[in-house]
């Protein structure tokens, strides 16, 4: 019984930590963006933004995964691996982003926001998933 409580303490902070990265991880999409997120994805059901902000998600939780698995069941190593990648894998991503607006035509934010479905968004979200995934493999 001792090690099931164990377990679940353990499961509970890493999906704490998980799930505060995600929300840095929405609060960086809604910046990156013009408008308000929430609005854009749930008033307006804009599929571009709805992507954009699923790619990021995605991005973090592969991330958050490889430093579980990394931790070698090392709880504290694992819980600071966590968030320390985390962090790292959001400022990439940032920064990802960010080359991509100067390496491509016009505003990529306004762009990803557009009511009608863009391509660019698609880029965008391959170039999220692609660096979580990079970082996970790097960590594992």
């Amino acid at each position: 019984m001792e090690n099931l409580v164990t377990d679940l303490l353990v499961t509970l902070a890493y999906g704490v930590v998980g799930v505060v990265l995600m929300a840095v991880g929405y609060v960086l999409v809604d910046v990156a963006t013009p408008g308000k997120l929430h609005e854009l994805i749930w008033v307006e059901r804009n599929r571009n933004a709805a992507l954009l902000l699923s790619s990021n998600l995605v991005g973090v939780g592969t991330i958050v995964v490889a430093a579980i698995v990394a931790s070698a069941n090392d709880f504290k190593l694992g819980l600071i691996g966590a968030a320390a990648y985390g962090i790292l894998g959001l400022v990439i991503m940032a920064a990802a982003f960010v080359l991509l607006d100067v390496a491509t035509p016009g505003k990529l934010g306004d762009l990803l926001v557009d009511p009608e479905p863009h391509p660019a968004v698609w880029v965008s979200a391959t170039v999220h998933l692609a660096t979580g995934a990079i970082i996970a493999a790097a960590i594992i």
